[in-house]
């Protein structure tokens, strides 16, 4: 029994040697380390098939609640560069990025926006929101500050990065512009986004909607009784359609306040579920900025715009 479990173990450990052993030897192709999916498909858009670009979150993962891993620290240490979101996103992982950096390769693109165009938080003094990409020319606007930073560690990169980045800059004006126009639908029947948390202020500022969550920017904390209550009178004062719940976060807040509003006599249609600090599976339609974004103006319009 024991010779046989001695042999088990030794089978195992080759097979995760080698499999390692592998992803370190991809052709020697450079490799890229990206936090958050969405920041990897950035990157992605910029980069092409020069480099293996990897995310330390998978599908569906809140960022504000990770914590990192053993196999995000060799994620890290193998990478030829890090890129992360910052503006605090990352959570507890900000300190980590952070000592990290000291040795090793780093971008920090939330560090590239000029602070008059980032929102501060009401709640917690010296920070801002750190949900750019919900503003797309916001996001624009990052992704050519990181492309620059790029080409600074890889000026051979300059003509092939250059010309991926005029392809989704494109792609990007086309998407603003789509957003704007029919979130206008909307908006002149009066109609707020409601979700679970905290996540649209770029949005509301960028296309002029407002916007309500039912937690702060984070999800740290959970949202209390008075919170509830609060958005329930707020929902039938204004006759909201449709609140929404979040892929990466948990819906029993959110399905509360649909309970309560049927309790006064109100109902609210729960939708959704709209796409904020995740992509969705990558063969799906949200499985790209580009995408995301317009499966979750899609369902809010849907939803909110009166027949």
């Amino acid at each position: 029994m024991k010779i046989r479990l001695v042999l088990i173990t030794t089978i195992i450990a080759v097979l995760l040697s080698s499999c390692k052993f592998d992803r370190k030897g991809d052709q020697g192709k450079f490799r890229i380390t990206a936090t958050t999916n969405i920041m990897a498909d950035g990157v992605r858009s910029l980069v092409g098939d020069s480099a293996i670009v990897t995310p330390l979150m998978a599908v569906g993962v809140d960022p504000h609640l990770y914590k990192a891993s053993q196999r995000d620290l060799d994620l890290l240490f193998d990478a030829d560069l890090v890129v992360y979101h910052g503006l605090h996103l990352e959570g507890k992982m900000v300190e980590v990025l952070h000592k990290f950096s000291r040795t090793h390769e780093v971008i920090d693109v939330g560090a590239f926006l000029p602070p008059t165009l980032l929102i501060s938080s009401p709640a917690f003094a010296n920070t801002v929101d750190p949900h750019i990409w919900f503003d797309v020319k916001l996001w624009s606007l990052a992704m050519e500050q990181l492309k620059d930073a790029i080409l600074e560690k890889k000026p051979e990169w300059t003509d092939y990065v250059n010309t991926n980045w005029e392809k989704y800059q494109t792609q990007l004006t086309a998407l603003d512009q789509y957003t704007a126009h029919e979130i206008k639908k909307i908006t002149n029947q009066g109609q707020v986004l409601i979700t679970a948390h905290d996540a649209f202020s770029y949005f509301g500022k960028a296309y002029q909607i407002d916007v309500k969550g039912l937690q702060g920017l984070s999800t740290l904390s959970e949202p209390g009784l008075n919170d509830v209550s609060k958005l329930v009178n707020f929902i039938i004062e204004r006759n909201i359609k449709a609140i929404f719940i979040e892929q990466s976060i948990s819906p029993k807040a959110i399905k509360a306040v649909v309970e309560g509003c049927k309790r006064k006599g109100h109902d609210v249609v729960l939708a959704g579920p709209l796409y904020t600090d995740s992509l969705g599976e990558p063969e799906g339609p949200a499985g790209t900025y580009l995408g995301m974004v317009k499966t979750n103006v899609d369902a809010i319009v849907q939803n909110l715009k009166s027949k």
